[in-house]
């Protein structure tokens, strides 16, 4: 059977979607109902990152209808799913026990990779920011200690760098996404290696290093311009560090594109409508 793990591209969620549904095509008719039913929820994911939120529950309905005649890790990924699209359509307080359930029966069952993926979710859905911390901690711990879960490590210095950055323990924080840097070479994942060099130069602005901050986003620049898609981050970043050196002229055609991208982000306009502001302002 295919991997359809390794079909994902969290980038472009419709085309991840479009090729779960062509393996699924494929499969329906000769594949287990354990595969068929992880298959869906996979699809599910891909809807809800689309904010197809309702289609999403649709497929996991279905899901949910076989679940009892399933093995924990399918019923694992159902409430992991499940509890992504409620949480990513404001509906924490319905995702948080899910993710729970989810955490509690991947370790019981040896799933410790998806024990992790839940652990880590609580770190982003919890109410508060003690707890999302303790959550990533107990993930980070598990992750550590678990050697079928360590592909998490990356993801996971990533959240708790950010958990310290809202926390305002910029050192902490900026220690973590070197971490997150020099796992990610070892892996070889060039886009994530990106985001953790861009991570990494945020702080340094933060902590007033703006020179040096600027001069790692300049050279992400060269990386995007390279490439085939543009990166609004980037071109907000470069356009704070220039604001904050004083030279706004300069800054400002950075903030125009930046805006161009990020007003697109649908996410970011309904969560973050201040910060679009700001980008369109400046």
């Amino acid at each position: 059977m295919i991997d359809f793990d390794k079909l994902w591209d969290y980038n472009h969620a419709d085309e991840s979607e479009r090729k779960f549904r062509r393996v699924l095509m494929e499969v329906q008719n000769t594949a287990d109902l354990n595969y068929i039913s992880e298959l869906l929820t996979q699809i599910a994911r891909a809807l809800g990152l689309q904010r197809k939120f309702d289609e999403a529950h649709e497929i996991l309905d279905q899901v949910e209808s076989n679940l009892v005649d399933t093995k924990p890790k399918t019923q694992i990924r159902y409430l992991l799913e499940r509890g992504r699209v409620l949480n990513s359509s404001a509906r924490q307080e319905e995702a948080l026990p899910l993710f729970v359930e989810a955490w509690e029966l991947g370790g019981e069952s040896g799933e410790d990779a998806l024990a992790v993926d839940a652990a880590h979710m609580l770190g982003i859905a919890e109410t508060t920011p003690e707890l999302r911390m303790d959550w990533n901690m107990l993930a980070l711990e598990y992750a550590e200690q678990h050697p079928n879960a360590s592909r998490w490590l990356g993801a996971l210095y990533n959240n708790i760098g950010w958990a310290q950055v809202e926390a305002g323990n910029l050192p902490e924080a900026l220690d973590l996404f070197e971490r997150a840097l020099q796992f990610r070479q070892g892996q070889g994942r060039e886009d994530l290696i990106f985001i953790a060099k861009w991570s990494i130069a945020k702080v340094l602005r933060l902590m007033k290093q703006t020179s040096r901050a600027l001069e790692m986003q300049q050279l992400l620049l060269t990386e995007v311009e390279q490439g085939v898609e543009p990166d609004g981050y980037v071109y907000e970043e470069i356009g704070e560090c220039l604001y904050a050196l004083d030279r706004r002229v300069e800054a400002s055609p950075y903030f125009s594109k930046a805006y161009e991208l990020l007003s697109l982000d649908q996410w970011l306009t309904s969560n973050e409508p201040d910060r679009i502001a700001r980008l369109k302002e400046l």
